[in-house]
C-alpha cells in the first residue's frame, strides 16, 4: 500500500513538473507582444525572453540528469520546481525588460534542473514493465497543456495583464517542490526487484574492491527503485543496456576529485556544443548564415569531437558511450529529433498559412489546430497498449508515418481548402507525434541501467529541445530559398511573412522536404526493439558486465538473440 501511494505521489510529481515547463512556453508566447509595449521592449530583447531560456535549458540538461544520478532526481526535482516558482513570480515583479530575461535565463537553469529528474523518478520508481503507461499520461499532460495554454494565458493578459501568466505557475509549484521535500519516497526493502538489482550491485562492488555497496550508486538510495524488468516489457521495449562496468567505476575511485566523478570538462564541452547550436539554430532564422552563424556551427562541430575525445578517455564519463551508442537509444533519440524538428517546423509553417494566407485571427487558427493536441492527449494512453502489444518498432514506424502523412496533407492546403480538410492534417499529426513520445522515451528510458536515469531523461529532453529549434530554422530557410520572387519586390528577408500565393507556392516545396526528415526518422526507428524477443534475452549477461566487457558490444549481442 505505501508504495503504491509512493508511485502515485511520485507520477504525480512527475507530471506537475512536466506540465509547469509546457505551460510556460506556451503562455509566455501569448504574453510577450504586451510585455513589449508596457516594458518599452524592443523586438530583439523579447525574443531574448526565450532564447536565454532555452540556452540555459539547453547547456544543461544532460548535466543536471548527472546530479539527479549522484544526488537524487526528488532532491533535483525539488529544487527546479521551487526555483522554477521563485524566478516566475519574480518575473512577474520584474520593473523592466532586463530583469525579465536575466531572471528567465535562471528559471532555464531551474527548468534544467527539473525535467530530466521527471523521467529519472519514474525511471527509479517504477519497474520496467509499468513504465508505458506513466510515460504516456506524462504525455498526454503535456499535450493538454499545450491545448490549454494559448486559451489560459489569452485569457489572462487580456483580463490582468502579462504579469498574470508567470503568476499562473507560481502556486502549484511550490505545493509541488514543498511535497517533493516533505515526502521522501522510500522502496520497500522487499522490493524483488530492487533487492535484486542491489545485490548484483554489491557483489560486483566486492568483486571489484571499491569498497562500500554505496560507491557503485551514484544517486540517493531513497529515490532509487531498480526493476530487472518482465517479459512483455523485454519483448516490447528490448533488454536494459547493461550497466558501466564496475571496474570503470571504481578505477580510481580513492582520491579522484568531485570535478572527475562529475565529468566537469565533459559537462563543459557538451554545454559549449549545445550553446553554439542553439544560438546558431535561433540566429539563422532571422539573420541566415553571416559570418557570426557559420563560427557558430563550426564551435559547435569541434566541441562535439571534443566532447566524444573527452567521454572515451575519462573513466567517469557524463554520458556512458556504451548507452548512447546502443542501437535502441540511438535511434531512439534520432526518432525523437527528426519527428519534433519534422513536427515543430510544419506547425511554424501552418500557423502562418492560418494566419497569413486565410486570414484568420489567432482564436481561429488556435481552433483547427486544435485537433493536434486533442490527439496527443488521447493517443498517448493508446500509444502504451499499442507498444506492449506490437512492439516499439512497429508503433514507432507507424506513428512516424501518419507524421509524414499529415505533413503532406498540410502541403497540400491552399486558399480554397476546407475546414475538415486542415483539421484533419493537424488530427493526423498530433495522433503520430504523440505516440512517437511515448513509444520512444519508453525505449530510452527503459533502456537505462537507474544510475544512469537522469542522464537518459537529460538526453530525451535535449533532443525534445533541439528538434523543434531545428524544425523551425529548416523550415524557414526553405521557405525563404524556395518562394518564388514576387514580380517588382524586393526579396523577402527576416521571416515567412510573404504575399498568399508567393507563401502557398513555397510552402508546398517546404512541408514535402520536412516530410521527408520525418521518413528518415521513421528509417532510425528500425533499431528499436521488436516485439519478437525471447524471455531470456530480458537481462545483459551479469559476467559481461563484471568482465569490463564493453556495454554497447554486450546490448547488441543479448538483443540479437532474440532477433
Amino acid at each position: 500500500m505505501i508504495a503504491r501511494l509512493h508511485r502515485r505521489l511520485t507520477l504525480a510529481g512527475s507530471i506537475t513538473g512536466a506540465v509547469l515547463v509546457a505551460l510556460d512556453g506556451t503562455v509566455l508566447t501569448i504574453a510577450q507582444p504586451a510585455l513589449q509595449r508596457d516594458l518599452h521592449a524592443t523586438f530583439v530583447q523579447v525574443q531574448w525572453t526565450s532564447t536565454g531560456y532555452l540556452i540555459a535549458v539547453a547547456g544543461l540538461l544532460v548535466f543536471a540528469g548527472r546530479l539527479g544520478d549522484r544526488y537524487g532526481h526528488q532532491r533535483l526535482f525539488a529544487l527546479g520546481v521551487l526555483g522554477f516558482a521563485l524566478t516566475s513570480a519574480g518575473i512577474g515583479l520584474a520593473p523592466g525588460i532586463g530583469w525579465v530575461i536575466g531572471l528567465r535565463v535562471a528559471q532555464g537553469i531551474c527548468g534544467a534542473l527539473l525535467q530530466p529528474a521527471t523521467l529519472g523518478m519514474l525511471r527509479a520508481t517504477y519497474p520496467r514493465d509499468q513504465l508505458g503507461m506513466p510515460i504516456a499520461l506524462r504525455t498526454s499532460a503535456i499535450g493538454l497543456s499545450a491545448a490549454a495554454g494559448p486559451v489560459v494565458g489569452g485569457a489572462l493578459v487580456a483580463h490582468l495583464g502579462w504579469r498574470a501568466v508567470f503568476f499562473l505557475t507560481v502556486p502549484p509549484a511550490l505545493v509541488t517542490g514543498a511535497v517533493a521535500l516533505a515526502v521522501r519516497v522510500r522502496v520497500p526493502r522487499d522490493d524483488p526487484d530492487a533487492r535484486e538489482e542491489r545485490s548484483a550491485r554489491d557483489a560486483q562492488d566486492a568483486r571489484d574492491g571499491s569498497g562500500s555497496p554505496g560507491t557503485s550508486a551514484p544517486f540517493d538510495s531513497s529515490d532509487a527503485c531498480g526493476s530487472s524488468g518482465s517479459t512483455d516489457s523485454s519483448e516490447t521495449l528490448g533488454p536494459p543496456v547493461a550497466p558501466t562496468s564496475p571496474r570503470a567505476r571504481s578505477a580510481g575511485a580513492t582520491g579522484t576529485s568531485l570535478a572527475a566523478r562529475l565529468d566537469l570538462p565533459g559537462a563543459g564541452l557538451l554545454a559549449v556544443m549545445l550553446l553554439s547550436l542553439v544560438h546558431t539554430l535561433v540566429t539563422v532564422p532571422e539573420t541566415g548564415w553571416t559570418a557570426g552563424t557559420v563560427t557558430g556551427a563550426v564551435v559547435a562541430a569541434a566541441a562535439c569531437g571534443a566532447f566524444l575525445r573527452q567521454e572515451r578517455r575519462t573513466a567517469h564519463p557524463l554520458v556512458p558511450l556504451g548507452f548512447l551508442g546502443s542501437p535502441p537509444v540511438a535511434g531512439a533519440l534520432a526518432v525523437l529529433l527528426s519527428a519534433s524538428a519534422a513536427m515543430f517546423g510544419a506547425l511554424f509553417v501552418g500557423t502562418y498559412f492560418l494566419q497569413d494566407v486565410l486570414a484568420l485571427d489567432p482564436l481561429q487558427s488556435a481552433l483547427r489546430a486544435l485537433p493536434l493536441a486533442v490527439m496527443m492527449v488521447l493517443g498517448a494512453p493508446a500509444a502504451a497498449v499499442l507498444q506492449r502489444r506490437h512492439g516499439a518498432r512497429r508503433t514507432t514506424m507507424a506513428a512516424m508515418a501518419l507524421v509524414v502523412l499529415g505533413i503532406l496533407v498540410l502541403s497540400s492546403l491552399d486558399r480554397a481548402s476546407s475546414t475538415p480538410v486542415i483539421c484533419g492534417g493537424f488530427l493526423l499529426l498530433g495522433a503520430g507525434f504523440g505516440t512517437v513520445m511515448v513509444t520512444a522515451t519508453a525505449v530510452i528510458v527503459h533502456q537505462a541501467p537507474v544510475e544512469h536515469a537522469g542522464v537518459a531523461g537529460g538526453l530525451q529532453q535535449t533532443a525534445m529541445n533541439i528538434g523543434p529549434m531545428l524544425g523551425v530554422a529548416v523550415a524557414t530557410m526553405l521557405m525563404t530559398l524556395t518562394a518564388p520572387a514576387p514580380t517588382g519586390a524586393e526579396p523577402t528577408t527576416g521571416g515567412p511573412h510573404m504575399p498568399p500565393e508567393v507563401f502557398t507556392a513555397a510552402m508546398g516545396a517546404t512541408l514535402p522536404a520536412l516530410a521527408a526528415l520525418a521518413a528518415l526518422g521513421a528509417s532510425a526507428a528500425a533499431a528499436l526493439p521488436r516485439r519478437a524477443q525471447r524471455a531470456g534475452a530480458s537481462r545483459p549477461s551479469t559476467s559481461t558486465a563484471r568482465d569490463g566487457q564493453e556495454p554497447g558490444r554486450a546490448t547488441t549481442r543479448t538483443a540479437g538473440a532474440g532477433e
